[in-house]
């Protein structure tokens, strides 16, 4: 499934970025949104910003958007770290 958003060129002429970076700035800003709201897991999140996850992680930390790392993803973790 694909979808394209309308977005009138009233709005597109009024964001203040050079034409080229406006699509991308805006896939970021949508990728961040729907993160913080944990509409989208991290992986996510930075697949629609086609970012990697260092990139992700250095963006959501320039917006002050702590991670989501729940109790039960750092038990898996510890317990992938020490074999189990």
């Amino acid at each position: 499934m694909s979808l394209q958003l309308s977005i009138p060129d009233s709005i597109l002429s009024a964001i203040r970025l050079p034409e080229p970076r406006i699509e991308q700035a805006l896939l970021h800003e949508l990728a961040i949104a729907l993160y913080a709201q944990e509409l989208l897991s991290f992986g996510k999140a930075r697949e629609l910003a086609q970012m990697d996850k260092y990139e992700f992680g250095q963006l959501l930390g320039q917006r002050s958007i702590s991670r989501h790392y729940s109790l039960e993803e750092l038990s898996d973790d510890l317990d992938y770290a020490s074999g189990e």
